[in-house]
């Protein structure tokens, strides 16, 4: 009875309500509706299920974690595809899976559900791998509300069956699941949802106590956020009181979470409280003397890769003493440091690498240590020595369950000792160091070295080498020894080995580990620079780990050896392409994501998500640094051993996986309209710095991009011809640029006038200058004045365009004027001087009164001779002869144009009885008052002096215009105006023009 029910309503969840049967509304409690739909109440074509249930969509984006992103940003980064969604359905956790399985006829049904809940097994794997990757997609892109708790998205790990969508849940019973299985799945889920605080947020310490869950279900995704908190820099805020409170709960989860975080927000600051706190889990940090406390195995290694952040790049002598005595740690009585030793001893040599980070030889006070020594030593295995210091007594005491004699385990020291050697000489070039790491050169040596531990010794080898390391496949190959070359496989084919003695299985293993470091160092040395050669390399490697490992012959290698190969290969490609979204890393991320089964496990899963996270990172807005203190993070998130299961820490502590934050830089420049407010397209000109590879060079670059490390930059600079060009010189400092960079990357651009933005124009073809010709009066008389909505959005520019410009029947006398205000309005929007436009009308108004003979005063005329004056000065010509580019504000065709017009009209006064009256006021005689104001804009415009002035000069007795000249020298009056005096003076009735 209950199937065709249920198909019923299944059948009309998207029907309108007035279809729906009223027994289907009565099943699912919606009698209200039943009867609605009975009386036609509700709206036609609205969904009875819509009517209060958001749809898949809008629930989606409620609730997966990834809706506070800066959609205009991203919109403008990848324009031209959906590749975000894409992302985003790939990412999120929150919605059921699809559990296809086919009932075969042999199948009952008790085994076909289980062999559904099988298949929800696999596929929780990967939901649970999930976050880690979200949270590098999401990183920084939220701003919560002081009021409200941060949303934390549902890990969901349920599943639906189709056809008839039936729920598949793994409570039931009918199979076997891991105890503990999601404890670190919502740990991760936790950190992600904290990791989307941006840095600038105001949050205080109430807010984060406030966010603390009332369900004791939920502390491992509060101990995430209380780690995400502090790689985002809030836990400093959080009271001390607090913090003791939340480590005496004894939570597990919560302590490895909050010593993690206060550690990273207090990186290399060597805090005494934070120190303390961190020496009370850490055993060998204590005084022999003191009480033993009952410290989880996780939360040690916690606390000793803290203490390796709060001593980061110090050298600190006795924190280095301590931690190189713990790599080797013997395991003790009674159980003690007899389980996950591995992850302890690598936590100890990342943390004493982190220390020591980038010293080299130089280790100041040190050398009675032998650092270097006792790690190879760690790293190729020999006898113990003997441990100094004041714990020498704890080790005396052999270990009941593990039997290891004087002889140092490598397969628990060797990791730890290889990377700590690696972080120690990072970038020193030390060539004798590097030979240690150097892949044995006979198959005697091989048999002494576990593949995986090849795939770090290359990878520290090459680090240390930091400036060999060349962007090519040959380089890569040259990294595999010759007697692997010779007698092993490449990618794509397997031979037969020459020699009996040589064992086929382990030279393939030894090749494939060997070519994953050399990809893993590349993708270090190379990390977030989009570098074009480093990408085909690492892209060929990928695409060739795929097919070796679809080939007939994968088994010599092992399936789990090439997914592990392939996953770090895919980690490098991504590390080099961070922030990118490069859409042939997408495909490959992509195409593994629908990966489940068989040696996909947790790990892998993880690699993969993680990979597709760092490819967009942030958003788009981030990428990875290459400075010392970042690599050392990312060789702690990216660890090249991957967890067989959610609950598996054995060689790894998965808590690490969270530090790539300390290695992520805000990069992303993105030009902001400062008119309109809106990220918009700007073309940038990008000035690298000549180093050893390269001269200094320029490159072409469209914003909103990702910038190079700015340490590799001269300036950048914002081309035209669209906008206005704008320069920010990095030879002074990054400064200026990283306050840029943090605060969104937001740099404001101005439009020029006359263009579109790139995104309404993208191939410049439409803005009105490039319709126009090259003649200036021809752009002019072709300008129409609706079209200046394409140079400004003013409002009063458009409506001088509006009322002013347009033209009308019968416009007679008027075309002149509307002919001059189109024209000066071309001239001031094609300029950018529309504050010109006032000062054309007001010079016009000028003359033209000045031609009625109306001018009442002469204060305009000062201003336009003043204008005039400075035009035709030598040093304005000068200028322009140095700079062209730069003239005046105002039309260099008007102003001669008004100084003719003045001319004629002052010229034409005289003629028409003016000079008459120029005499008589030369002479000291009375004149017409209706000439007053003639006569003063004259003397004015021809700087004539006062009367009193000219007896001194004695101008009686003149006879020629060189005596005249002569004589008005010392008054400093100019020629043209002496023109027009001298008929006057010489007794001529016609005035010499």
């Amino acid at each position: 009875i209950a199937l065709p029910i249920r198909d019923a309503i299944y059948h009309c969840r998207e029907q309108p309500a007035s279809d729906w049967p009223e027994a289907v509304c009565l099943l699912i409690g919606r009698q209200d509706l039943s009867k609605q739909a009975c009386e036609g109440n509700l709206p036609k074509g609205k969904s009875v299920l819509s009517s209060d249930v958001p749809s898949g969509t809008e629930t989606e984006e409620e609730d997966d974690g990834m809706n506070d992103m800066n959609q205009e940003v991203m919109s403008l980064i990848w324009s031209e595809d959906l590749r975000v969604q894409d992302v985003r359905r790939l990412l999120q956790s929150a919605h059921p899976v699809r559990v296809n399985v086919v009932q075969y006829p042999e199948l009952s049904d008790h085994e076909f559900i289980e062999e559904k809940e099988n298949r929800l097994l696999q596929l929780c794997q990967r939901t649970m791998a999930l976050p880690v990757g979200r949270g590098m997609f999401t990183l920084f892109s939220y701003h919560p509300v002081p009021t409200e708790p941060l949303p934390i998205p549902k890990l969901n790990l349920t599943g639906r069956a189709p056809p008839r969508n039936t729920t598949v849940d793994l409570n039931s019973g009918n199979i076997d699941v891991p105890p503990n299985m999601t404890s670190w799945a919502s740990f991760h889920n936790g950190v992600a949802a904290g990791l989307k605080i941006a840095p600038a947020s105001q949050i205080d310490s109430a807010w984060i106590v406030y966010n603390k869950p009332k369900h004791a279900e939920l502390a491992n995704e509060y101990a995430g956020f209380l780690m995400a908190l502090g790689l985002n820099g809030h836990l400093t805020k959080l009271a001390t009181l607090n913090i003791h409170d939340y480590l005496t709960k004894g939570h597990e989860m919560t302590s490895i979470g909050l010593l993690l975080g206060v550690s990273a927000a207090k990186l290399g600051t060597m805090d005494m409280s934070i120190t303390r706190l961190l020496s009370i889990h850490i055993p060998a940090l204590l005084p022999p003397t003191s009480t033993e406390l009952d410290v989880p195995h996780n939360v040690q290694v916690a606390a000793v890769v803290g203490i390796g952040l709060v001593y980061q790049g110090t050298a600190h002598r006795h924190t280095a003493e301590v931690l190189l005595a713990e790599i080797g740690r013997p395991p003790g009585p009674e159980m003690e440091y007899c389980t996950d030793r591995e992850s302890y001893s690598l936590a100890a040599g990342l943390a004493l690498g982190m220390v020591c980070l980038g010293h080299g030889s130089n280790l100041i006070g040190m050398s009675d240590l032998n650092v270097p020594e006792q790690l190879y030593q760690y790293m190729v295995g020999g006898h113990r020595r003997f441990q100094a210091g004041m714990h020498r007594e704890k080790h005396k005491s052999p270990s009941y369950q593990i039997k290891e004699g004087d002889t140092i385990n490598v397969d628990v020291t060797c990791p730890g000792a290889t990377l700590a050697l690696a972080m120690i000489y990072l970038k020193t070039n030390n060539r004798s160091i590097a030979d240690w790491l150097r892949a044995p050169d006979t198959m005697y040596l091989l048999d002494f070295v576990k593949p995986e531990f090849l795939l770090l010794r290359t990878l520290a080898r090459c680090l240390i080498l930091w400036d060999d390391i060349l962007p090519n496949s040959k380089w890569v190959d040259s990294n595999v020894p010759q007697i692997i070359r010779e007698n092993s496989i490449s990618l794509s084919e397997i031979e037969l080995p020459c020699s009996e003695d040589l064992n086929l299985e382990t030279l393939s293993q030894a090749h494939v580990y060997i070519i994953a470091g050399a990809c893993l160092s590349l993708g270090f040395r190379f990390a977030g620079s989009e570098n074009l050669s480093a990408f085909n390399c690492l892209h060929k490697f990928a695409k060739d780990f795929m097919t070796y490992l679809s080939a007939p012959n994968a088994s010599v290698t092992g399936p789990y050896n090439l997914e592990t190969c392939l996953s770090v290969v895919l980690l490098s490609l991504a590390m080099v392409m961070a922030g990118s979204g490069n859409l042939k890393v997408l495909q490959l991320c992509r195409f593994l994501h629908m990966k489940t089964g068989g040696e996909m496990n947790y790990g892998f899963h993880l690699a993969h998500h993680m990979a597709l996270g760092l490819l967009f990172l942030g958003g788009g807005r981030y990428s990875l640094s290459t400075s010392n203190s970042s690599i050392a993070a990312l060789l702690c998130a990216l660890y090249p051993h991957f967890p067989a299961h959610s609950t598996d820490n054995r060689y790894h502590l998965q808590a690490l996986r969270h530090l790539y934050v300390l290695a992520a830089e805000p990069r992303l420049l993105v030009p902001v309209d400062v008119d309109t407010n809106m990220p918009c397209y700007a073309l940038l000109e990008v000035t690298y710095k000549g180093t050893q590879w390269y001269e200094q060079t320029k490159e072409e670059l469209m914003a909103p991009t990702l910038l190079p490390e700015l340490h590799l930059l001269k300036q950048i600079k914002v081309k035209g011809p669209r906008y206005w060009e704008l320069l920010i010189d990095l030879s002074k400092g990054t400064q200026h640029l990283k306050s840029i960079l943090s605060k969104d990357g937001v740099l404001y651009v101005k439009l020029r006038a006359g263009q579109l933005s790139y995104k309404e124009d993208p191939m410049g073809w439409q803005s009105l200058l490039a319709q126009t010709v090259a003649n200036r009066n021809s752009e002019a008389r072709a300008f129409k004045p609706e079209t200046i909505s394409a140079f400004t959005s003013d409002p009063a520019l458009l409506s001088f365009a509006e009322y002013f410009c347009k033209p009308t029947v019968n416009m007679g006398q008027k075309q002149e004027i509307l002919d001059l205000f189109s024209s000066v309005l071309y001239e001031c929007v094609t300029q950018e001087t529309p504050e010109m436009l006032p000062a054309y009308i007001a010079m016009d108004q000028a003359m033209r009164r000045l031609g009625r003979r109306e001018m009442c005063e002469t204060s305009e005329l000062w201003q336009i001779k003043l204008v005039l004056e400075f035009f035709s000065s030598r040093s304005h010509q000068e200028r322009l002869q140095n700079h062209p580019k730069r003239g005046l504000f105002m039309n260099s065709e008007f102003l001669p144009v008004v100084k003719c017009t003045i001319d004629n009209t002052l010229d034409q006064w005289l003629q028409a009885g003016g000079d008459g009256c120029v005499h008589a006021y030369l002479s000291g005689q009375p004149f017409e008052e209706s000439q007053l104001s003639m006569l003063a804009c004259f003397l004015v415009y021809h700087s004539v002096p006062a009367p009193w002035h000219l007896p001194s000069i004695g101008l009686e007795g003149s006879t020629s215009f060189a005596e005249l000249l002569f004589k008005f020298k010392q008054l400093k009056m100019p020629v043209r105006a002496l023109l027009r005096l001298a008929p006057l003076l010489l007794g001529n009735p016609q005035p010499m023009v």
